[in-house]
């Protein structure tokens, strides 16, 4: 299958890595991956924070330039979560009903990494090896949009090596919620701490989760602490074997 790759704003700027290991994952099951030039940001902080005037022209761009793809994925509930539930909206409030009924049709054929492996390819087992304890954070978007429920823990117990151990409260917001950390961060910081405990509790060496985002605000509040747990993206663990791990 020939698959387009949706980047993500913070995955190209500030965490490559998991945009990285998507493909690696990919390639290593089979498939094409192909990484469209024209795309940027899916323009979720616009719309998050009452600018979607200015968040049209990041729609429109993302239809021109993922319309002639199959196939798209984002290692990012949190963007996926925006095609798919505010695209069209935004395009509609601006009366373009085109533009809307592209974006649906765009978004209906855009998934998260768990989504697409599983709904789309088939595969559960996708020959990981990990050798450490691993807690999981069910982000925001991918539990309470996306709904994908449980695909990403399926995922993560197919993988050989790795010790899932379960979150307390593990539907509980990390607090991070994008530009919601910075307008209230008391309340944000609150949140963080209750969630580095259950994180803690676990005696996990690593927390992962399918938004690079949530793990950048988990990953901050774990090395104030001085923690000995990292923060690590689900498809860098899923891209990993034997090979990798040995390096």
């Amino acid at each position: 299958m020939r698959i387009a790759l949706f980047a993500t704003c913070l995955a190209d700027t500030m965490f490559p890595a998991a945009a990285k290991a998507t493909v690696h994952l990919l390639e290593r099951l089979g498939h094409e991956v192909v990484f469209p030039v024209g795309q940027t940001c899916c323009g979720q902080m616009h719309i998050n924070t009452g600018y979607q005037g200015q968040a049209l022209p990041l729609v429109r761009r993302y239809v021109r330039t993922f319309e002639p793809c199959d196939v798209v994925v984002a290692p990012s509930g949190s963007c996926v979560g925006s095609v798919r539930h505010q695209h069209a909206m935004v395009a509609r409030q601006a009366g373009d009903e085109g533009l809307a009924a592209a974006a649906e049709a765009v978004a209906g054929r855009t998934y998260e990494l768990s989504e697409l492996l599983i709904d789309v390819l088939g595969v559960e087992d996708v020959g990981a090896y990990y050798p450490h304890r691993v807690t999981y954070h069910p982000t925001c978007h991918s539990l309470r949009v996306l709904r994908v429920g449980d695909r990403p823990q399926r995922l993560l117990r197919r993988v050989r090596g790795l010790d899932l151990v379960e979150l307390p409260a593990a539907e509980q917001c990390c607090g991070f919620g994008g530009t919601f950390s910075v307008k209230n961060a008391d309340t944000s910081t609150a949140m963080l701490a209750d969630k580095l405990q259950h994180v803690l509790e676990t005696g996990a060496d690593v927390c992962t989760a399918g938004d690079a985002s949530c793990l950048m605000h988990i990953g901050g509040g774990l090395s104030r602490l001085r923690a000995d747990v990292r923060t690590v993206h689900l498809a860098e663990i899923l891209a990993s074997t034997e090979v990798e791990a040995a390096r």
